[in-house]
């Protein structure tokens, strides 16, 4: 994956910008020597929220799984478990 420092992407943003929205790379910008940022085609930005809102629905399903299976604890029992 091709790497620009921040200062060169300052100074070219519009050939940065074009490289990951027309050339479809992902680009690195880096700051004294480390990657800090990525600048990513939006269609890479489109797949990694669907990914994460895979896991989320995931996470959901387990979560409704285990309470199905273990029940609830009533609010007010919480609160006084909590000294609330």
């Amino acid at each position: 994956m091709p790497s620009v420092t921040t200062v060169g992407a300052r100074n070219q943003f519009s050939d940065v910008v074009n490289r990951a929205a027309y050339g479809k790379e992902r680009v690195i910008l880096t700051r004294r020597g480390k990657p800090i940022v990525a600048m990513v085609p939006i269609e890479d930005v489109h797949l990694l929220e669907e990914l994460e809102d895979r896991i989320d629905l995931d996470d959901a399903r387990a979560a409704l799984e285990e309470t199905r299976r273990e029940g609830t604890v009533p609010w007010e029992q919480i609160k006084a478990d909590l000294g609330l």
